[in-house]
């Protein structure tokens, strides 16, 4: 394996390295750790009925409504 130091890239090479890794480091942290895994189907009735009171004007809290109230 050829070693490289930092001090021998150029600017561009080293805004190029940081790119690539930022964009693997974030692609890591949004994977979405549940693809390929079934949806319990007592989860997904909970969800539609979520989404129903939604449609039908149910209140709607933000997170930080939410945080504030249990004194986040």
């Amino acid at each position: 394996m050829l070693s490289t130091h930092v001090s021998d890239l150029t600017v561009d090479e080293l805004k190029a390295l940081v790119r690539e890794t930022v964009e693997q480091t974030l692609a890591e942290f949004l994977a979405d750790s549940d693809k390929g895994l079934a949806l319990r189907a007592s989860m997904k009735k909970s969800l539609q009925k979520s989404a129903r009171a939604v449609r039908e004007g149910a209140v709607l809290y933000s997170a930080d409504e939410v945080a504030k109230d249990l004194g986040l």
